[in-house]
């Protein structure tokens, strides 16, 4: 009986850490400017320009592969926000497929053929996630090997891979400013949003504005620190088009089935739906609502719909941000309305080149400044997943051989991972789902303790 309260009380205080549902309504206004806060957090055009940077894509090229990317995510969103897993779900182009993308163009020759092998075989690997979701098998293996003392322990790897690539990419070694100035930036954003927050707490009804857009607040801040600093960049702004037309299937690419290239992309997407599941528990742990298995077979189907747009589109896979369950709880906006939105925002940046340069002009240490406090907040919620499980002996193996090869994986040299076979390359490139699959084994052959 007592068990039972105290259950009733925690999901009480989850639901009022919520200020706005899913499936609460919200004006049309109150949408749009929350879903941009959404789309300023996420740092989307960073994989398009990193690919482009390492195949040598000319300059008209790295911005239609932008575009591409822009909009894909923005359709990617609405599917799987509105139409699939009907959940608070953003999607945006994932950094597991970097090595691959790479490795396919080199391995088939380079240039247009190069291309469209990678665009192939993402094509074919989307319509095999596809195919996972409507027969349910992906649910089923998920029943199976995730109960919550393992999907805890991947929503808190999730935020525990991110923090140092936060720190690092984005603060540590942001371009275009000196490191001073760099965590001068981070503190001042992070303080902003801090102090928004608590305004929000403290004055729950007329500081909650401070917290709804406590993310937006923050980035505006710590762009106006930037720019008296004389670190902030408008130039591609002014000289970008308020209009193009992005990349247009067999005119601008085709497509190449390899097979080789398609089973190295298969491979990836098994390691994509591995690290995508974290990002669901995360979602789900947030708003206070379990995945039901019609949700999680939809969500299948509709993260492989997202990939198969992507691909056609002529960019690469697209998959949910965990990021944006950090916002959520940041900022207690949980409106599918806000994301459908947020969709909206990214297909209009991706017709707009004058738009995508805006938010591309954002010092990476602002944004850094948000994202670590978001990882933190993301790991947490792996935590409170994990808050009624007893934790023995078995239990803690589960929990901290994940979080060493975490942190082991992301912090490993380079040089060392290329030296690696090509399919331990994959796996071994994307922290999460390594860690995801340790958590699994170690659940299943460890014995449980009395």
């Amino acid at each position: 009986m007592e068990t039972q309260k105290n259950k009733q009380a925690n999901n009480q205080s989850s639901t009022q850490q919520l200020t706005v549902l899913p499936d609460d309504k919200i004006s049309f206004g109150q949408s749009a400017f929350l879903g941009l806060q959404h789309v300023m957090a996420m740092d989307v055009y960073v994989v398009p320009f990193l690919i482009a940077l390492l195949i040598g894509l000319q300059s008209g090229q790295s911005s239609a592969l932008i575009q591409s990317t822009f909009i894909a995510a923005g359709i990617a969103t609405i599917v799987q926000t509105y139409f699939c897993m009907k959940l608070p779900i953003a999607q945006g182009p994932s950094y597991v497929p970097l090595g691959a993308i790479v490795g396919i163009y080199a391995a088939s020759g380079g240039g247009e053929l190069g291309w469209s092998s990678v665009l192939g075989a993402s094509l074919i690997g989307a319509i095999l996630v596809i195919i996972l979701g409507f027969t349910g098998l992906f649910n089923k293996i998920v029943k199976i090997f995730i109960p919550p003392i393992v999907g805890g322990t991947i929503i808190f790897v999730v935020g525990l891979s991110l923090m140092p690539v936060g720190l690092s990419s984005n603060i540590y070694n942001g371009a275009g400013a000196t490191i001073n100035q760099n965590i001068y930036l981070a503190l001042i954003t992070a303080t902003v949003l801090i102090v928004c927050v608590m305004i929000g707490s403290f004055f729950q009804q007329k500081g909650r504005i401070f917290r709804i857009a406590s993310v937006l607040i923050a980035l505006i801040a710590g762009s106006i620190a930037a720019k008296f600093m004389g670190v902030l960049d408008l130039s591609a702004v002014s000289q970008a088009k308020w209009f193009s037309l992005p990349q247009i299937p067999f005119s601008d690419f085709s497509f190449t089935f390899n097979a080789s290239a398609i089973i190295t992309m298969v491979i990836i997407y098994i390691v994509l739906m591995a690290e995508t599941t974290g990002t669901w528990f995360a979602i789900s742990n947030v708003i206070d609502q379990p995945l039901t298995d019609k949700q999680v077979n939809r969500g299948v189907i509709g993260e492989g719909i997202g990939c198969f747009v992507a691909s056609f589109l002529g960019s690469t896979p697209v998959t949910g941000y965990s990021t944006n369950a950090g916002v959520i709880s940041i900022t207690g906006i949980a409106s599918r309305r806000v994301f459908v939105a947020a969709g909206i925002w990214f297909v209009l940046f991706g017709f707009s080149g004058k738009l995508a340069a805006l938010i591309s002009a954002i010092p990476s240490a602002v944004i850094g400044g948000v994202f670590v406090i978001v990882c933190g907040i993301i790991a947490i919620s792996g935590l409170q997943v994990m808050k009624n499980v007893r934790i023995g002996e078995k239990e803690m193996y589960v929990i901290a051989v994940p979080m060493i090869l975490t942190l082991a994986l992301t912090l490993l040299p380079k040089d060392f991972l290329y030296s690696l076979p090509t399919t331990v390359q994959y796996l071994f490139g994307s922290p999460v789902a390594t860690a995801a699959i340790a958590a699994i084994v170690l659940n299943k052959v460890l014995p449980s303790g009395k």
